[in-house]
């Protein structure tokens, strides 16, 4: 199943039923049946955010746990110098609060319109406790965020920024397309700052190397991100 992604689109403020809801199949609620969704309904309060908004603040108590089903999220810890490091973007159909730390071990902002679906972690652990096939879902889920995580791990370890772009770029790309289907566009509603302190540079290097990407005709700069011109060798760039 694939979804349209428009990270411009507003949110409205409207309940949407869990069984027509675009993300459901590509969330954990796809472990549910129809009974069992409605059943989680029960639980869930569908919350909106505009762009900049905080979901929760790293060290809070964790008391809720949050599907996103709209829009895009920054999740950033904050660094002893004050330095901020952005560890990742959530996307719709993501799912916050796997480790179900007593505390929140990041910090998470909407950086557009967007909607989640907000659940009571103790609710929500007790409902998984009677539904098995759920919590495995989730370990799909807690596995697949290790291995973005193990990723981002080589990433910041390469020494070349244009590896670390081009491998954000092909990485953003995958994980859209899962959502939406492939495009050669790929969307960028993050800042050039996110970007930079995603990938451990500035962001004058940033800018800088996206420029040269477009000389070199490896990228086109859109309005609303890049379009790959020659996918191909921006995935050579990306295993470099």
């Amino acid at each position: 199943m694939t979804v349209t992604l428009d990270f411009s689109k507003p949110c409205t403020h409207g309940r949407k039923n869990c069984l027509t809801c675009d993300v459901r199949l590509l969330s954990v609620c796809g472990a549910l049946d129809d009974a069992e969704l409605g059943a989680l309904e029960s639980l869930a309060k569908s919350s909106v955010f505009e762009p900049k908004q905080t979901l929760f603040v790293e060290g809070e108590s964790a008391e809720s746990v949050f599907t996103v089903t709209q829009g895009m999220i920054r999740l950033y810890k904050l660094l002893p110098d004050g330095r901020r490091q952005i560890v990742g973007f959530a996307l719709p159909g993501d799912f916050l609060g796997l480790a179900m730390a007593n505390q929140y071990g990041f910090s998470a902002e909407s950086i557009v319109p967007t909607r989640v679906c907000r659940f009571s972690r103790a609710a929500f652990s007790a409902f998984v406790d009677q539904k098995p096939h759920l919590l495995r879902r989730l370990h799909e889920f807690a596995t697949h965020e290790l291995s973005l995580a193990q990723d981002q791990m080589v990433v910041l370890g390469r020494r070349n920024a244009e590896g670390k772009l081009a491998a954000f770029l092909v990485g953003l790309r995958n994980r859209i397309a899962a959502i939406a289907g492939h495009s050669v566009t790929i969307a960028l509603p993050m800042s050039r700052q996110d970007i930079a302190d995603f990938l451990g540079l500035t962001i004058e290097t940033v800018s800088r190397t996206l420029s040269s990407m477009a000389k070199d005709k490896l990228i086109l700069i859109v309005p609303d991100g890049v379009r790959l011109l020659n996918p191909k060798a921006v995935e050579a760039l990306a295993e470099v």
